[in-house]
């Protein structure tokens, strides 16, 4: 089967990885949440690994750092998310602090993925 370069990044796989937690955490919000702020974060975690996947098809680095920029501000509204998720009670601080974390690693290899792709 063949391996496309998006899957060979670190910064995709922690995405995804990312990704999937979110879904886990999410799931724990009052149902009420279901359509707000659940819909909310997960589709912004998804755009983070989909937009890398996507930018890896394009053809000119331009392209490519355009999806890194649109992946980088998915994790930002992913961050807003989670401060309102623990000022409303939904996660725990220590929740928040782990996806926190997470959170800061992937935005920080975008960064360097998108000097990379600006050279």
């Amino acid at each position: 089967m063949y391996t496309y370069s998006f899957e060979k990044l670190e910064v995709w796989k922690e995405s995804k990885d990312f990704t999937k937690e979110i879904y886990n955490v999410t799931s724990t919000f009052p149902d009420d949440e279901k359509f707000g702020l659940t819909s909310q974060m997960r589709r912004a975690a998804v755009s983070i690994c989909s937009n890398i996947a996507e930018g890896s098809a394009r053809k000119t680095n331009k392209d490519k750092a355009h999806f890194t920029t649109i992946s980088f501000g998915s994790s930002v509204e992913v961050l807003n998310q989670l401060i309102l998720a623990l000022e409303l009670g939904f996660i725990a601080m220590d929740t928040y602090q782990n996806l926190r974390k997470q959170l800061e690693s992937i935005t920080n290899k975008l960064n360097s993925l998108r000097n990379h792709q600006t050279k």
